[in-house]
């Protein structure tokens, strides 16, 4: 039994709950796990990122590995060091620190409304737009036909990832009260605008792939409904809301990503972040001519 697993009381041994505040209970190994899931692997890094002392991260960090939380992999050999990685039970916390920052953002900094936007001057706004400059970490999605994919376009200098809430081939799908969400109805004028500039996109020198936490049988029957030319992304297990804390709301009880697009360089660095989003064609719009701005080839 491990160290966290001991603390456990007796009376709350059948507690699912209990037994998981034993493993994630403390709001350092949250922490860490959040940098973890955004691509921080390294000691150094990680101390630097959450600003706890060597001693308790070391401390922390043990308990994760011996909790089957994050894996200890060996990068250096003289002297050895290590980097910290998620392992599969590590990355079924995901939803967790989603449902936390909703929660945050909802109750904390919000007013307690659901929305699938922001105000431009929220805390929310604020964290995203931060986003600039960083890089996408490494990571795969599942695309409309099953298949792992990077969400990162290889062969053009640009990708143009906008995120949405939710698209369907059929209305009756849509969940309940969707209409009455703020920013969650035009994923289709979204989706079906980035499918007429296309061309345009591509000319720029980027390409086009479309997010949203939906399952790929449900984003492929909407592409050949509307005649998509363009990959449609899953991000059901949350990897990339997780991996740049994008922004979520819940609809029928699923957490959602809210509208917003990122113009990502080949070399996975974020060079333009649009949200919120309010008129959708005139962000498409301003996300080719981010492009132009940015490529130097003939389509600037």
């Amino acid at each position: 039994m491990s160290p966290m697993a001991q603390r456990t009381r007796l009376d709350d041994a059948d507690c699912a709950i209990a037994q998981a505040l034993d493993v994630v209970g403390d709001w350092w190994t949250l922490l860490i796990v959040r940098d973890a899931a955004r691509g921080v692997h390294r000691f150094d890094a990680l101390q630097a990122e959450t600003g706890m002392s060597r001693k308790v991260l070391a401390e922390r960090l043990r308990l994760l590995v011996d909790a089957d939380v994050l894996t200890r992999e060996p990068y250096q050999d003289r002297p050895v060091r290590y980097e910290y990685r998620l392992t599969r039970r590590g990355r079924a916390l995901l939803p967790v620190l989603i449902a936390l920052q909703d929660w945050g953002d909802t109750w904390l900094l919000g007013e307690g409304e659901t929305t699938a936007t922001a105000a431009q001057a929220s805390s929310e706004a604020g964290r995203v737009h931060r986003l600039v400059g960083t890089r996408l970490p490494e990571l795969q999605l599942l695309d409309a036909d099953g298949d792992m994919r990077d969400p990162v376009a290889e062969g053009t200098p640009y990708t143009v990832l906008y995120c949405f809430p939710g698209a369907y081939a059929r209305p009756e799908a849509y969940p309940p009260g969707w209409a009455e969400i703020p920013g969650a109805p035009g994923c289709t004028l979204e989706s079906c605008t980035y499918r007429g500039q296309l061309d345009r996109f591509t000319a720029a020198g980027a390409t086009v792939h479309g997010v949203s936490v939906q399952r790929p049988d449900e984003q492929r029957a909407f592409a050949d409904k509307e005649g998509l030319r363009f990959p449609l992304l899953s991000d059901a297990d949350l990897t990339l809301a997780a991996a740049l804390r994008l922004p979520t709301f819940r609809a029928a009880g699923v957490g959602r990503l809210k509208r917003l697009t990122l113009v990502v360089e080949r070399d996975r660095t974020i060079r333009e972040v649009f949200y919120p989003i309010t008129d959708i064609a005139a962000s498409v719009e301003a996300a080719i001519t981010t492009v132009r701005r940015l490529s130097p080839g003939p389509g600037r």
